[in-house]
């Protein structure tokens, strides 16, 4: 550990692994989450009205059996709402309780408040609730058909892709889908709200944007921000699925705890859960691609849709973000990016790990397949091909790459992991194997870092060091599993060179760090780890000053480090140190605030800088399919993957395999089906299947790239979050690998959607054999 106080983005190499700071408590059963704390005998227990249509005028709600049900002690509609009827994240289109209209099957119409959560729940079911049926665009065919937009379509382009794809020696077109996922966090959505005095209410709630909930709340119950309190001392997972969905379970509690001076607590049923919540957005994408003999890809035109539910909730940046991520690590010399965003009477999707990242990533990598299969060529080949390189740097939204590491991690991952030798076994293992047949390949990531709204790229932090050298910090980052506190904490211990035991983590609290931003876009640590850099560093400076007046020696000969403070000849412990400043009335406290710099971006000419740096990962993913039942393996997979200057090993490679085993669910296992009527038939653990333990690749490798960030980040790490998750897509490109194998001289695709399931896998095989045998 460096004696001195590191600078902003100074490196501390050879950073040991710690555990997560709460490790000890998960694995003893003793970590409480909002559904372990207390209650008191007069908490009230919550349940939704939810709508059965997906799109209607409501012409009556008749809740009087709701009210006289057993239990029952109150019922809530949006008439009961003191002030704003509104849980929107931004365009205050998403209410609270639906009013005259409902927009989608599962939206809440009232709330029931009830002695136990079974007698809310079962009080729910009894309103009779007539309706009159609008016309709802369920599918995103229906959607278009209407001309029904949650905004206009958006336009990013560079050159002339028309001219280019006319004069291009070869010319493809092509389609394919892309399902949406569910978060399925092992904590479901709750909230727990407790009136204080003066009108003044408290929420602990399971949510990634204390901040906004806060905001929403206030703005509900016609409060101030400073008369609400949101506190998440931490998740049961979240994944983006409780940055703007958490806000909905909050207001409920806040508004019942409000008008009963009663607590108030919403524990949402797992099947309620997925009903009511958003999901990831799914995509349909077409394409129209020019290209040489080589692979070189001269032109694009590429189409976007995403259907985004019925209010906007985060749909534009997500879907600004997937255009951001159509290059990935590729240079698109003429290229015409088109994003269509469709409003459909579905619950409204939102944010999910990634962001739009892995549905623009995974059209790129599909084209380049796509090319790769008419050449007959390797599909890495014709990836190298196209890789950013000197005088090919700039995105199609104007950004210079600063740091392209994607040729250097693609050529080491090629080697350690045998790609070449092994694509040449499985070539000769297909051909001897009429049943199974096996595919590999080798896709790389280059995800970019921060809020694509600049304003969101700031953070907030709070340090106390007490009289007796113990610490704790408080910071706006919020803690779902990923490991931002341990981190946080651990950069806090290198400033004042003390053990990381010295370190108290404490619940982020919005009454302790101010408007802060979701924990969300990979930038927990990045943000928060610097603002509590800064703050600590505030204090340091004050001991430096205080210990070089006090003991007669220049600034720079005080030192901390993990033996102990040096003050010119004196030898001090850090507690010694915190007892005598306190003595000597020197402020041991302090907040620390850091926003991002050098990044803006011009949303109407989608030009500009929207990231600070680039995260960069690339992945070997070998796989086998059954081609009589289309059920696949995914046998083994390498992993390299670029964290800088990891500021925790062992969270990061966590963090890795994490992410890496949800995206193989979104493109394998995970589908969301509705039917006609718009009502979600996957809806609980029997009909929706997210990967488990066994779903895992027998051998799955991950290495940490040994580099660090270009730009002065903590520490010089990288975000690490939702990178990984798009390693993913190598899987996905394995496999419409084995199932070309098929008919390998087919010079064409397969027609694969994702995800991946047995029925599509049986399906692209059946119109691959027809391609064929049409060729």
């Amino acid at each position: 550990m460096a004696e001195r106080d590191p600078e902003p983005g100074a490196v501390v190499l050879a950073r040991p692994s710690h555990p997560h700071e709460s490790a000890h408590l998960h694995v003893t059963g003793a970590a409480r989450y909002a559904d372990d704390l207390a209650e008191p005998g007069d908490m009230l227990h919550l349940c939704f009205g939810q709508s059965s249509e997906a799109h209607a005028r409501i012409v009556s709600m008749d809740l009087e059996a709701v009210r006289t049900a057993p239990g029952v002690h109150s019922v809530y509609t949006a008439a009961d709402i003191p002030a704003a009827n509104d849980v929107a994240p931004v365009a205050h289109d998403d209410p609270l309780l639906a009013e005259d209209e409902v927009v989608s099957h599962g939206q809440a119409l009232f709330l029931v408040a009830a002695t136990s959560r079974e007698a809310a729940r079962r009080a729910a079911r009894l309103a009779k609730v007539e309706y009159e049926p609008l016309d709802a665009a369920i599918t995103p065919a229906q959607a278009r058909a209407a001309n029904s937009l949650i905004e206009p379509t958006q336009r990013m382009a560079r050159g002339d892709a028309g001219a280019a794809l006319a004069s291009a020696p070869h010319r493809a077109r092509g389609s394919f889908e892309m399902g949406g996922q569910d978060h399925f966090y092992l904590e479901g959505q709750i909230a727990v709200a407790t009136p204080g005095e003066d009108g003044a209410v408290h929420i602990v709630s399971s949510t990634q944007h204390p901040s906004e909930v806060q905001h929403l709340v206030a703005h509900m119950l016609g409060l101030t921000s400073a008369d609400v309190t949101v506190e998440v001392r931490r998740m049961g997972g979240a994944f983006g699925g409780k940055e703007t969905q958490a806000a909905l379970f909050a207001a409920a509690a806040a508004l019942v705890a409000a008008r009963t001076g009663r607590p108030a607590k919403l524990r949402c049923d797992r099947d309620d859960d997925m009903v009511m919540t958003g999901k990831r957005h799914p995509f349909e994408v077409a394409y129209e691609v020019g290209y040489d003999e080589e692979g070189h890809l001269l032109a694009l035109s590429l189409f976007l849709s995403s259907p985004c539910g019925a209010s906007v909730d985060l749909s534009p940046a997500i879907n600004d973000r997937a255009m951001f991520h159509a290059d990935n690590c590729y240079y698109l010399p003429d290229v015409e990016i088109v994003s269509e965003r469709l409003k459909t009477n579905t619950v409204s999707a939102t944010a999910f790990r990634g962001f739009g990242g892995p549905q623009g990533m995974l059209a790129i990598e599909r084209i380049l397949d796509d090319v790769a299969a008419r050449l007959d060529r390797d599909p890495l080949e014709v990836r190298l091909a196209n890789l950013y390189a000197t005088g090919r740097s700039e995105t199609p939204y104007g950004m210079e790459i600063r740091d392209n590491i994607a040729p250097e991690m693609i050529a080491r991952l090629r080697e350690t992991a045998r790609y070449d030798a092994r694509s040449k076994a499985i070539d000769a293992f297909n051909a001897q194997s009429p049943v199974i047949k096996r595919g590999i390949a080798l896709t790389p990531v280059k995800f970019g870092i921060s809020f694509t709204t600049t304003h969101l790229n700031q953070a907030g932090a709070l340090v106390h060091v007490y009289a007796d050298g113990s610490i704790q910090v408080n910071h706006g980052g919020t803690e779902m599993g990923q490991g931002v506190y341990v981190k946080v904490a651990q950069v806090v211990a290198d400033v004042f060179g003390v053990a990381l035991d010295t370190i108290r983590c404490t619940a982020t609290r919005t009454d302790k760090v101010p408007n802060t931003s979701a924990t969300a876009a990979s930038s927990g640590a990045d943000l928060n780890g610097m603002a509590a850099f800064n703050a600590a560093s505030t204090i340091k400076a004050r001991l430096v000053d205080f210990l070089s007046r006090t003991y007669a020696c220049a600034p720079e000969d005080v030192t901390f480090g993990a033996d102990g403070v040096q003050a010119g000849a004196a030898r001090l412990t850090f507690g010694e140190v915190a007892r005598r400043a306190q003595i000597g009335r020197v402020s041991l406290s302090s907040t620390g605030f850091y926003a991002t710099p050098d990044i803006a971006y011009d949303r109407a000419a989608h030009k500009g800088r929207p990231f600070y740096y680039f995260s960069y990962g690339a992945a070997v993913s070998e796989v086998a399919v059954d081609t009589l039942t289309g059920e696949h393996k995914v046998l083994a997979v390498d992993i390299l993957h670029d964290v800088g200057a990891s500021l925790n090993p062992a969270i990061d490679k966590g963090q890795i395999e994490g992410g890496f085993v949800q995206g193989q669910g979104w493109l394998t296992t995970e589908e969301l089906v509705w039917d006609a009527k718009g009502r979600l038939l996957t809806h609980s653990p029997a009909t929706y299947k997210i990967p488990t333990a066994s779903d895992r690749p027998k051998r799955l490798t991950i290495e940490l790239w040994d580099g660090q960030n270009v730009e002065p980040t903590i520490n010089r790490s990288k975000a690490v979050g939702e990178p990984p998750f798009m390693l993913a897509i190598s899987v996905f490109s394995a496999l419409n690998r084995a199932v070309g194998a098929c008919v390998p001289e087919a010079r064409c695709l397969p027609p694969l959607d994702a995800p991946a399931t047995p029925e599509k896998v049986l399906a692209a095989i059946a119109g691959h054999r027809k391609e064929g045998t049409a060729a």
